[in-house]
């Protein structure tokens, strides 16, 4: 199965699903990877959530589209396919705190062994693994690095640290595309800060100033410590805390 997360807010202009055409392009490409027919346009799963938000009488909500296959016991996809829409009323994922995050023992699958730019449901048992080992150990959540020992992502959000008066993200190949990913990219932009995608090894991160996750479910939210190394900035001085005013504005008025 394949899935997405999305969120709606209460906005001045009504309820709006932020870039609810960008989600379900998503949704599409993660079924079409692994060969399941999803048939519902992209515009009528936006219908359709538009109408489950009304008859469930939600505004600030989170929405999960999940498209799944038939009964089969072979290792190829069904002509039968199921889609579900669920929302239901969910605070931030991550809570408003800086968070305390942990280096975690496992790592992101290689990318030659699945798609790892689209949803899909088995991914998340990794990302399952690292949350609780964090938890177990302590921490609000886990950091992954990828194959070869490079940062990658949380569990369920894409990172960024700051160093030297800029922003540093893996590039694409190893994580998640994040749709959050790509607004901070665009709020970065109007702000006037840069950001550079490059690998970088756990060495380069304990010399940052600052870090945050993005996400959906997570929003923005900044990280006091990675491991034993606390980022010496306040994160009200940091660009994080800025781009994360500015994400709040941006879904608060969908503008």
């Amino acid at each position: 199965g394949v899935f997405e997360g999305i969120r709606s807010y209460d906005t001045p202009k009504g309820v709006q699903i932020f870039k609810a055409k960008a989600h379900y392009e998503r949704l599409h490409y993660s079924a079409k990877v692994m060969h399941i027919n999803l048939q519902y346009s992209t515009s009528e799963l936006e219908q359709i959530t538009y109408k489950l938000l009304e008859l469930n009488q939600l505004k600030d909500a989170y929405i999960r589209p999940l498209v799944y296959l038939g009964e089969n016991m072979s290792l190829t996809p069904t002509e039968e396919v199921n889609v579900v829409v669920m929302v239901w009323e969910w605070g931030k994922y991550l809570g408003d705190k800086l968070l305390n995050v942990m280096l975690s023992s496992f790592q992101r699958p290689n990318p030659k062994s699945c798609f790892v730019e689209a949803k899909v449901v088995g991914h998340y048992t990794n990302s399952i693994l690292a949350t609780t080992e964090a938890k177990s150990k302590g921490f609000d959540e886990a950091l992954l690095t990828d194959m070869n020992g490079f940062i990658a992502e949380g569990p369920g959000a894409n990172f960024f640290i700051e160093k030297n008066g800029k922003l540093l993200t893996p590039p694409l190949g190893n994580i998640l595309a994040g749709i959050t990913r790509q607004t901070v990219f665009e709020i970065a932009k109007e702000i006037g800060y840069e950001i550079e995608e490059k690998l970088f090894y756990p060495d380069e991160m304990y010399s940052a100033v600052s870090a945050f996750f993005c996400g959906t479910a997570a929003e923005v939210i900044g990280i006091a410590s990675v491991n034993e190394y606390k980022f010496p900035l306040q994160w009200e001085d940091s660009i994080g805390a800025i781009i994360q005013k500015k994400y709040k504005h941006r879904v608060a008025f969908n503008d």
